[in-house]
């Protein structure tokens, strides 16, 4: 009786370490996938079939709301930084030559993993270096172990450049598919939680044909000449392989790892101009200030979380409080806000979102430079060298109808110019 009330004992134990065994993070970024591409969210209920995202919306939170920078770079820095591009210097897409890189001189999210129990990678597109800053830029910011994709894309998905923790190297291979390898070999070769940053460069362009089996586009025609001629159909079928690879990525973690990880999607702009325009309109997707640019998809599912949705507005620089406690670190900054509190059934404390696009260089073909903010309701648009303009975001969630143009209300005032102060709080405030 005495040996068995002891083995009873043990595993009681054993049952209670293991529920509170410090849960896995995973973070995966889709390179271009707007709002619209979301079968999960109301703008994107036509959007192609992705089984697994869906499935992880269905297990999930699903956060209506969620805003990023209009274009790659800065997004990766605000989670990187839980800080806004002003702050950073980061407002734009770095080119290779003649921009200036995240600076390595603040705490990032790796630093703050660093100081825990956790071991931490990052797979995928990087692209926070200018070409002067060297290779190990990853390292400076505490990245122990990263591959990928350095630059901002590829020149050929299945013939690239990457960099192994410091090193050139040449890559033959599709890259969706070999960055899940790389990811799958790094998770099962650890022995402690982890945080994963997963940054795929699907389905941004070169819009091209997959492998057939990852995706259901059919046999179509690989000649530039066609691809260019109708994209869409090339780019609904790189963001199907993605799917496909992210099932592959979570069925190969082990069932009671899958249970103790939280799975973390979020797109990284919106959707490019090809593919969006007939949706928002010109110059209202990609590259601009405009919800068609910033406006993404989020879902975080994990132990314990109930599914559903979330209407509290979300920056991408409260991933950097939100992984940290996850972890258990607690780090945070003024510009972000930690969303743990939403997953266990509470509500956001965020009362704006606000997004910005700058560059020392003149604006790229459909891109829209400025800044812009948001409350629950009512958005501010400022593009530069042009009048600003209020939108109605629950009557009007395309932009259609600016308020501040022709015969404007006096409520219309009112709420650009609560909107106005609510920016000059923010830019005025300490970093």
């Amino acid at each position: 009786m005495i040996k068995c009330g002891l083995a009873l004992l043990l595993w009681v134990m054993a049952v209670g370490a293991a529920a509170q065994a410090p849960p896995n993070i995973l973070l995966i970024i889709a390179d271009d996938m707007g709002i619209d591409m979301s079968r999960c969210h109301a703008l994107g209920k036509d959007g192609p079939a992705l089984p697994n995202l869906q499935a992880l919306c269905a297990s999930g939170l699903v956060f209506d709301n969620a805003y990023s920078a209009p274009v790659c770079s800065p997004t990766r820095a605000t989670i990187m930084t839980g800080r806004y591009g002003f702050r950073t210097g980061i407002g734009a897409a770095l080119s290779p030559r003649g921009s200036k890189g995240l600076a390595a001189d603040g705490s990032s999210l790796f630093d703050v993993l660093g100081r825990t129990a956790y071991s931490s990678a990052l797979i995928g597109k990087w692209h926070l270096a200018s070409g002067d800053q060297g290779l190990d830029h990853p390292r400076q910011l505490g990245v122990k172990h990263y591959f990928g994709i350095y630059s901002g894309a590829v020149r050929d998905f299945f013939d690239w450049d990457a960099i192994d923790n410091g090193q050139s190297v040449k890559v033959s291979g599709y890259a969706t598919t070999v960055l899940t390898d790389r990811a799958i070999d790094w998770v099962g070769a650890q022995k402690q939680p982890w945080f994963l940053w997963l940054a795929y460069n699907a389905p941004h362009a070169p819009f091209h044909l997959p492998p057939t089996a990852l995706h259901r586009a059919g046999d179509l025609p690989t000649d530039a000449a066609s691809i260019r001629a109708n994209p869409r159909p090339y780019y609904v079928a790189a963001l199907q392989a993605l799917d496909s690879e992210i099932g592959r990525l979570l069925a190969s973690l082990p069932a009671d790892a899958r249970r103790n990880t939280w799975v973390i999607f979020i797109g990284d702009n919106g959707t490019p101009g090809q593919i969006a325009r007939d949706t928002f309109g010109p110059q209202r997707a990609k590259g601009s200030i405009f919800e068609g640019g910033t406006h993404v998809p989020l879902i975080i599912a994990g132990p314990g979380v109930k599914p559903g949705r979330a209407s509290g507005l979300v920056n991408t620089t409260d991933l950097y409080a939100t992984i940290a406690a996850l972890a258990g670190a607690g780090a945070g900054t003024p510009d972000s806000v930690d969303l743990t509190p939403v997953l266990k059934g509470g509500s956001s404390t965020r009362s704006h979102v606000y997004v910005e696009h700058f560059s020392a260089q003149r604006a790229r073909g459909a891109d829209v430079l400025g800044w812009a903010i948001r409350d629950a309701r009512h958005k501010l648009v400022v593009p530069e060298q042009s009048a600003p303009m209020l939108f109605d975001l629950q009557m009007d969630p395309l932009e259609r109808t600016d308020l501040l143009a022709g015969n404007v209300s006096s409520a219309s005032l009112q709420k650009a110019h609560e909107l106005r102060e609510a920016y000059d709080k923010l830019r005025k405030s300490h970093p």
